[in-house]
């Protein structure tokens, strides 16, 4: 577990993130970061677009439901 302090920036308030949190989420400088509620009241903190997942998976069902369309359109 990390503990991030709430440090003041200019005119707002933000965190610094340690090297080994910024590693592991796979992020640099420059980078966005999305926070999302979780399920147990706290936020969770990811480089993937929550939407974007809901649209990849959007288009996967579409592609399972016409898979043989496209199979025979690939022909």
């Amino acid at each position: 577990m990390s503990v991030l302090k709430v440090t003041q920036i200019g005119n707002s308030y933000g965190v610094i993130l340690p090297k080994e949190m910024l590693a592991r989420l796979k992020v640099e400088k420059g980078d966005t970061l999305f926070v999302s509620e979780a399920a147990n009241g706290g936020y969770n903190l990811s480089p993937y677009d929550p939407a974007l997942e809901e649209q990849l998976k959007l288009g996967r069902e579409f592609m399972r439901e016409y898979r043989d369309t496209f199979h025979q359109l690939a022909k």
